[in-house]
């Protein structure tokens, strides 16, 4: 019998519960296996192996239950096993796994493209196009931009994280781990200065008028294909622009023919309190890229735009083998399903007025802690030395080693590694909510007491 066959398999009780240190022995046998099989170059965050999920909480090996404030990386908004999907996964595997797209359609892949079309800013005509992930999306929003500008040049910015593939590299500012060794990467990829409220102390509208001179000065808004954006900025460290600073962006994009492409892929399906984080600024971007949250945790990405600029490309230059799959395309319709009937845009923002004021009260008990930021179940603190603005990454993964002994899942980002972030799912009730956050609130506490 296997260790993974001999955990426990039965659906958690929404409650936390520690069997055994984390990571415990079963996951350890599991990580030695590992070892002598997995590429060294995958890591993860918390070696306790996963045997079942249910809602807002994690069962591993050793029957430890922990408290997810990740969600796989913002994937399973609507919680672990969320009913609707796994009805309508379990449906569609029963009908058919796979016909591909691109040989003999069917009509979930169309379901979701409507949906898509009716859910992402603007009341403009839009097209949609599905892959397997946000990095497949953003590289394909690119190449429809080139194509309908007959344009090469792309602009990000600084602190962007847009993905792993070469043109992604290119356009991911962070050098390690993304980047270093893998080049050389794709040409006509500019990079300038984004928003950082927290270090820069610039309004929106300075900071948009710094980006936009320095394109206008070293590329030249006429060679521009696409400016690619997050909305709010994930791996860079959960980066909130200065208000105006998108609107700023946007504008210019549409009096320079620029395609303005909002990588969703973080931000999207309600995380942030709206469908989309565009919105909270009233920004309709031209192409949107979105994954993550879409499917509920099986793999589907998209991009959404001008119906226009989807058609610029011809026949046959879009597509692949398992974009769209139909399994992932049921989950998609489950997922939306699921934020539709419980409001999960709603429950984002329950999320935020529960969150932030604890966390800025930590902050400022504590004095490690320089920033409090983000929208929705999007949010972070970023860690500084008492008394400065200077990252202290240390510190921060000191404070997630104590989270994860005991039991609570937390992430960091940011190009520092100073950066805790929480992405909990939008279904998370408050008695766990307001438990994960007592145990980040002791583990903050006692980093500060060293």
């Amino acid at each position: 019998m296997t260790v993974t066959e001999a955990g426990p398999q039965a659906p958690a009780p929404q409650q936390r519960r520690l069997r055994t240190e984390i990571p415990g022995p079963a996951s350890r046998e599991l990580q030695e296996r590992r070892g002598a099989a997995v590429a060294a170059g995958v890591s993860s965050v918390l070696p306790a192996y996963i045997t079942s999920a249910s809602g807002g909480l994690l069962t591993d090996a050793d029957g430890n239950v922990l408290i997810d404030l990740g969600s796989g990386i913002a994937v399973t908004s609507v919680g672990h096993s969320a009913p609707a999907v796994v009805d309508r996964v379990r449906k569609q595997a029963c009908w058919f796994t796979h016909t591909c797209f691109m040989v003999t359609p069917y009509e979930g892949y169309v379901e979701v493209c409507e949906a898509l079309a009716e859910l992402t800013p603007g009341d403009h005509a839009k097209k949609s196009v599905l892959f397997n992930s946000g990095a497949e999306a953003v590289e394909n929003a690119v190449k429809i931009a080139r194509v309908a500008t007959g344009r090469q040049a792309v602009v990000v910015f600084d602190h962007a994280y847009h993905g792993r593939t070469n043109l992604t590299m290119a356009l991911t500012a962070k050098s390690v781990p993304y980047k270093h060794g893998f080049g050389p990467f794709a040409p006509e990829v500019y990079r300038v200065p984004g928003s950082y409220p927290y270090r820069d102390g610039l309004s929106g509208e300075e900071a948009a008028r710094i980006a936009i001179d320095r394109i206008a000065k070293q590329i030249g808004g006429d060679q521009v294909a696409a400016v690619v954006i997050e909305p709010i900025q994930g791996e860079g460290g959960f980066i909130e622009p200065a208000p105006g600073f998108l609107p700023a962006l946007s504008r210019w994009c549409t009096e320079n023919g620029v395609v303005f492409v909002a990588d969703e892929v973080q931000t999207g399906f309600c995380r942030t309190g709206e469908w989309f984080a565009s919105s909270h600024e009233e920004v309709v971007p031209d192409l949107v890229a979105t994954a993550k949250g879409i499917a509920g945790g099986l793999p589907l990405a998209a991009v959404t735009g001008r119906a226009e600029l989807l058609d610029a490309v011809a026949p046959g230059g879009l597509g692949g083998t398992y974009g769209g799959n139909p399994i992932a395309c049921a989950a998609a319709l489950g997922s939306i399903e699921t934020m539709r009937a419980e409001n999960l845009a709603d429950s984002a923002r329950r999320v935020e007025h529960t969150v932030l004021p604890r966390l800025r009260a930590l902050a400022e008990e504590t004095g490690i802690i320089g920033d409090v930021r983000g929208r929705g179940a999007m949010l972070a603190a970023e860690f500084v030395k008492p008394g400065t603005n200077e990252p202290d990454a240390a510190a921060t993964q000191r404070v997630v080693k104590t989270c994860h002994a005991a039991g609570v899942v937390v992430l960091t980002c940011g190009t520092y590694g100073n950066v805790v972030r929480l992405l909990p799912p939008l279904s998370l009730s408050n008695d766990l909510l307001d438990e994960g956050l007592s145990v980040l609130e002791y583990a903050v506490r006692l980093e500060a007491s060293r």
